[in-house]
């Protein structure tokens, strides 16, 4: 079978295209890798997405997954590997050596960020352990938090946490930031906001729920009671295995104008693989209907 578009990504800018091909009339196929839902799924509660005023990421995912399987899209879960263009089609492999036909594409792949690589800190993502301040800060208001990164995206963390947090502790294993001045000089003058510079965490604390952190500083290992902690080291988009394909920024996200089109006419971005300045579950939604909309038009001519 040809579908009329291969969307590769099961999470929240994926599974939206998927609807908004089907209703369009398109048949589609959803090509992921992991688990339905993408990131968001590691959320233990969603509070800004409009109509619904508290969710699990989990369940927000699993509801977008139902909604696009029961319009009609199928699902495969397979790791893509590469696409090839034959002509009139396209095929889309796979890992472990399945290839399916589609006549568009839409990557959805998404950024995954980068860990600290700390012994159980994927075990405590959503139970302490995030990496997005501006979606999960809110629900530790009051509470010692800690922010590790040295760049823009740690500072501005830092800066959102300390308006609702007891303390905030902002780790950085050099001595200066390698964000805007004019932040650092903000964050100096907050009295709840300390500085742990030439640090690294090296352990994480608690059972269930993360009770605090170890960092070596100096040489020496120190013990921060924090119960949140939000990694903001950067992200990293998987696009390299389409890179043929696409123009490529230095950090790897892929290129594209608004409506979600590449320099490949029968290839469409969406979500957080594509160069942009907001990454939200909000925007990812957008970019999954627009995508969906310009490749329906693009299989229309």
């Amino acid at each position: 079978m040809i579908y009329d578009i291969i969307v590769i990504g099961g999470g929240p800018a994926g599974l939206t295209a998927a609807v908004y091909a089907r209703r369009a009339g398109k048949s589609v196929l959803i090509l992921e890798k992991a688990a339905l839902g993408g990131q968001i799924t590691w959320s233990p509660k969603v509070e800004n997405f409009p109509s619904i005023e508290s969710i699990s990421g989990t369940d927000l995912g699993d509801r977008m997954a139902s909604q696009a399987m029961a319009q009609g899209a199928d699902v495969e879960i397979e790791e893509v590997t590469g696409i090839e263009d034959c002509g009139d089609f396209r095929r889309v492999n796979c890992e472990f050596g399945a290839g399916y036909e589609g006549r568009a594409v839409i990557l959805a792949t998404g950024a995954k960020p980068r860990m600290l690589g700390v012994e159980r800190e994927e075990e405590l993502v959503g139970a302490g352990v995030g990496y997005c301040a501006v979606c999960d800060g809110a629900f530790f208001k009051g509470m010692p938090v800690a922010v590790s990164g040295g760049g823009n995206s740690a500072l501005q963390d830092a800066m959102l946490l300390s308006e609702t947090s007891s303390r905030v502790y902002l780790i950085h294993r050099r001595d200066s930031f390698r964000g805007e001045e004019a932040l650092v000089r903000a964050l100096r003058e907050k009295d709840n906001v300390e500085f742990v510079l030439n640090a690294a965490i090296t352990r994480l604390l608690g059972e269930d729920e993360l009770t605090g952190i170890v960092v070596r500083q100096n040489g020496e290992e120190r013990e921060i009671k924090v119960d949140g902690l939000f990694v903001a080291i950067g992200h990293e988009p998987d696009n390299g295995a389409f890179a043929s394909h696409l123009e490529l920024n230095e950090q790897g996200y892929a290129a594209s104008n608004e409506s979600c089109v590449t320099k490949t006419p029968w290839l469409f971005v969406a979500g957080d693989c594509r160069a942009k300045k907001v990454r939200q579950l909000t925007t990812a939604v957008a970019d999954g209907a627009v995508a969906a909309l310009a490749a329906c038009s693009w299989l229309d001519k």
